[in-house]
């Protein structure tokens, strides 16, 4: 019976152009190869630097990012263990998920400070008619939500009018930016559209706060809606990786 043909080495350049993209799936390949299942051993690493022609950093780098992901247990003495299943696409739907959960909240972390300086610029400086604005978006917005309807478009019609009430559109422009640019993720994280519809009812004591020109209470409101929809970001994202 014919043994396997061994697995090629890279030379130097092949490394330097392929480790970070291609290990991952050629420890995927071995794995397939092998027969491998949830519970079974990984080889050594010294023999996966061998067998698969990459270097050893490359490897343990690439093992430390599947035990992050739930994929892998390492430990001295029993070794590295697949303690989820593992293929070519579910690799693909892991480092999907997981890229789209970082990038979001990195995405939000940055339009935090930038809500919420806008929310107490429109708390101070709104005028009676953009009060009344503010007023009628927030509730054509708890309208639309209630009726079990696509609140997106509501939704962005009412940060666009606080947006407005600060007299300055830079915020409003630099917002719009960052949205652009993740746009993709922000539309339909993890295939959601709705993500973030538990903050659609906190808009309407925000809306209140900034028309009765309470600022801190604005300001406090505007950070739990962003600090929810990260947390729900991040428990999405474990859920799909269990």
């Amino acid at each position: 019976m014919p043994g396997k043909a061994p697995t090629k080495k890279l030379s130097t350049q092949e490394h330097a152009a392929e480790e970070p993209r291609d290990v991952p799936h050629a420890l995927i390949k071995l794995i397939e190869d092998e027969g491998l299942q949830v519970g079974d051993r990984l080889p050594p690493e010294l023999e996966l630097v061998h067998r698969l022609g990459f270097g050893r950093s490359t490897i343990r780098e690439t093992l430390k990012t599947w035990e992050s992901m739930g994929v892998v247990s390492r430990n001295k003495g029993a070794g590295t263990r697949l303690i989820a299943e593992m293929s070519r696409n579910t690799l693909r739907v892991a480092l999907t998920i997981k890229h789209e959960a970082e990038s979001l909240i990195r995405m939000q972390q940055v339009r935090r400070p930038l809500e919420i300086e806008a929310v107490r610029l429109a708390t101070r400086l709104a005028t009676p008619d953009q009060r009344r604005v503010i007023n009628a978006r927030a509730a054509e917005l708890i309208a639309v939500f209630e009726a079990g309807e696509d609140w997106r478009p509501a939704d962005h019609r009412f940060h666009k009018a606080v947006h407005e009430a600060t007299g300055n559109l830079l915020f409003e422009q630099i917002i719009d930016q960052i949205l652009k640019c993740f746009h993709d993720i922000y539309e339909t994280p993890f295939g959601k559209p709705h993500l973030g519809q538990d903050t659609i009812p906190l808009h309407k004591p925000l809306a209140a706060a900034i028309i009765a020109g309470d600022e801190e209470e604005a300001a406090e409101l505007t950070a739990r809606i962003i600090d929810m929809v990260c947390t729900e970001t991040q428990k999405i994202a474990e859920e799909c990786n269990d």
